[in-house]
């Protein structure tokens, strides 16, 4: 799958978007190394706390179907209100984190605007010097 295909797929998963309470809808597309793809959106809550970002939920709905190998994730985001997605969309310290317990360093995160203008990096430009179950 290609990263513009991917990034269609995390357009389509930001508009099952709960997001009443920030008013900013988040998709993403989780590439594992078998071909599957997953799908999640942001799910808020009033009391914040248990609010889930896309990002946690493509990899536990993953997870949660004994997938353990990734190749990329496409994340998406902007105003709720909008079709369009004004800037890129870099996932949030947790959810780096919890790539950094499936992927490698080399895993792939495309952060779009839309299936043409995207950036790419890796989890390790994006989560330097990071916390490792292998150092626990």
């Amino acid at each position: 799958m290609n990263n513009s295909e991917l990034v269609k797929l995390a357009l389509e998963a930001r508009k099952l978007a709960y997001s009443p309470y920030s008013g900013f809808s988040v998709g993403a597309a989780l590439l594992c190394t078998d071909g599957m793809v997953y799908k999640g959106c942001n799910i808020e809550n009033s009391a914040f706390s248990p609010t889930n970002c896309a990002e946690r939920t493509a990899f536990f709905k993953a997870v949660s179907e004994g997938k353990r190998d990734f190749v990329k994730i496409a994340v998406v985001g902007g105003e709720s209100d909008s079709e369009i997605t004004q800037n890129y969309c870099p996932p949030c310290g947790m959810c780096r984190q919890v790539m950094k317990e499936f992927c490698s360093a080399d895993f792939e995160i495309i952060m779009a605007k839309n299936e043409n203008d995207y950036r790419i990096k890796t989890l390790a430009e994006l989560l330097p010097e990071s916390f490792d179950k292998r150092e626990v």
